[in-house]
């Protein structure tokens, strides 16, 4: 429910699972465990029932099922490439492209705009034979359903969270609504989310769905039936989204981080707290913190909450999110991401051999997720990128981060002592002609090696616990406006066809060199004691590459997208014969003009 004045949204939340299983169905009636060091990241619902849960320590986990089935996660590969599939899957239905990540295998879908757009086109004599257009332009895309009821499961705030839409009660519940906009759209998007979830489902991967009104109670709902079904929350009323706030514990609340729990539940519980400590755990419920006598404003809370260095609107934040209003919104789909990371822990690396081991691991599947994700015409990772591949998008910057190994009985925060340090990425790693092998070889040794070294300048006991290795800062696509982002190269160019039509010349010299028709002027100048012949020139009909020859100066920015070198960082500029500077390919001609007006003007 959104706060009062607001317009409530249409908020589809999904998780997707099985791609361990789908890879190895004789997983599926197994007990499984995904092993990420020495804890589990994730099991399956086999495994649950038998009391093991995601971040269980390997030996806890192997006591409470002695014969789980733990598979080694500590490629994420296979498990990105799903959650692209699967997110590109549900993006293709979108309307609004505002579908957002949240993790490997949660989703939230905004469908606003689509549900509007159904219940405008509702037929009310006509309702069990309804349809669902998913397009605006084809009527003949889209699906029937019956909407005098909801599909899946349906939250009501009566004490009974998984009451069927189709059965009677809800049949004879739904005449009395059929004039509230709130509870028609819950209802035509519960059977949207039904027809994407079996999509998903056509895909190999089972569902879960929650459908509200906002991210946070989206996310809850949609925990409440899982592994394979949906929940629709239907909270008409405010008392509903309060009784369905207050049975959850507080830190599974989205939004709701370790340290604000650590304060809050030390606040109710009237005991001390470390809140550096991260933790999921929480003793203390939504309920017992909104309705406590000492918890009675957001100005109480922001007392509680506020500090030299907390978040700024913490207070009301966490306030808003206690009564289940969460006004973000779901963020627009992008192509490309901002940022590519990798990372991994270690209980504390020592050795110099230990330590560049690592980085060559972490940089070879930094370089294959950004071969994935980056290139327009990504292959697969045993292929190298076909002929004609090219970057969407180019990251500038590259960053090292590390942090000392610490116990979990030191009850050190969970980002004690991590320092970054970053530079600009070197052109070779966006080479689609090198061997990936090479690559990582001469990034590791050349970069992040030296980054390293000035990170942790002592030569021994470096205790190293975590390495992160991140490329971002990314150029040369195409910005959410359509506009590309700023390239100097690129407004140079712009400037030159620009410019060409006012431009006047003396007579003309004949082809040049490199065979292309050059207007222009013979200037003689003396350089000690003999004498050579310059065509300074305003060129047209610029000559390309020979026959049979490549251009290693593409369109944008005099980038090489097969080498990936840049022509004004390697070796891509040009001595002029007049001033003796080294100019970049890409101002080359500017550089002329410049001469030739000094000439005009002489």
């Amino acid at each position: 429910m959104t706060r009062k004045g607001t317009n409530a949204h249409d908020i589809l939340f999904f998780r997707c699972a099985q791609c361990v299983e789908n890879q190895n169905p004789a997983l599926k009636t197994l007990p499984l465990g995904i092993r990420q060091k020495g804890i589990l990241a994730t099991c399956n619902y086999v495994a649950r029932r038998k009391g093991v849960g995601k971040l269980t320590t390997l030996v806890e986990a192997k006591r409470l099922c002695p014969d789980l089935v733990i598979v080694d996660g500590e490629d994420l590969s296979p498990f990105r490439d799903v959650s692209k599939q699967l997110y590109a899957l549900l993006r293709s239905f979108s309307w609004n492209a505002k579908i957002e990540r949240l993790g490997l295998d949660e989703m939230f879908l905004d469908v606003t705009d689509m549900v509007t757009y159904n219940l405008e086109m509702l037929n009310r004599s006509s309702l069990k034979h309804s349809y669902f257009c998913l397009s605006r332009s084809d009527p003949e895309r889209g699906f029937p359903y019956d909407a005098t009821s909801f599909t899946g499961c349906v939250y009501r705030g009566d004490g009974n969270g998984n009451d069927h839409g189709d059965d009677d009660t809800a049949g004879e519940a739904q005449e009395c609504h059929l004039d509230n906009p709130l509870y028609m759209r819950l209802l035509i998007a519960s059977h949207l989310a039904k027809y994407l979830r079996h999509k998903i489902e056509e895909e190999g991967y089972t569902t879960a769905c929650g459908i509200a009104t906002n991210k946070a109670l989206a996310k809850l709902v949609g925990n409440m039936n899982k592994p394979q079904n949906q929940t629709t929350l239907l909270a008409l009323r405010q008392d509903v989204v309060l009784c369905f706030m207050d049975g959850h514990k507080l830190r599974k609340v989205p939004g709701i981080g370790s340290k604000t729990t650590r304060i809050l539940e030390g606040f109710v519980l009237g005991m001390e707290t470390d809140t550096d400590i991260y933790s999921m755990e929480c003793s203390v419920t939504v309920g017992q913190v909104r309705t406590h006598p000492g918890i009675q404003s957001p100005p109480v809370l922001d007392n509680l909450l506020g500090g030299p260095r907390s978040e700024r609107g913490l207070a009301g934040k966490a306030w808003a999110l206690l009564h289940g209003v969460d006004d973000s919104e779901v963020k627009p789909a992008k192509d490309v991401p901002t940022q590519i990371s990798i990372e991994d822990t270690y209980k504390g690396l020592n050795e110099l051999s230990e330590i560049r081991r690592e980085m060559l691991l972490i940089a070879a599947s930094l370089l294959r997720r950004m071969r994935v994700d980056l290139l327009a015409h990504p292959q697969t990772q045993q292929q190298p990128p076909a002929q004609g591949s090219r970057w969407l998008v180019r990251p500038r910057t590259i960053r090292l981060s590390t942090r000392p190994y610490a116990s979990p009985l030191d009850n050190k925060p969970h980002n004690w002592a991590r320092t970054s340090r970053s530079t600009s990425l070197p052109s070779f790693a966006l080479s689609l002609i090198m061997p990936p092998e090479q690559i990582v070889e001469k990034l590791v040794s050349e970069t992040l090696m030296p980054l390293f070294y000035k990170i942790n300048p002592s030569p021994r006991g470096w205790n190293t616990g975590l390495i992160n290795v991140c490329v971002t800062n990314m150029v040369g696509g195409v910005n959410s406006g359509g506009a590309r982002d700023r390239d100097i190269g690129a407004m140079f160019r712009r400037q030159d066809d620009a410019i060409k039509e006012f431009t006047s010349h003396d007579e003309v010299s004949g082809r040049g060199e490199s065979g292309g028709n050059t207007l222009g002027r013979s200037i003689r100048r003396g350089v000690g004691d003999s004498e050579t012949e310059t065509v300074v020139a305003v060129a047209e009909n610029e000559p390309g590459p020979a026959e049979g020859e490549e251009n290693s100066f593409q369109s944008d920015g005099g980038w090489d997208e097969q080498t990936g070198h840049n022509s004004s960082q390697d070796g891509g500029a040009e001595k002029c014969p007049l001033c003796g500077h080294s100019i970049p390919m890409f101002a080359l001609k500017a550089h002329r003009r410049f001469h030739n007006m000094e000439l005009d003007e002489g």
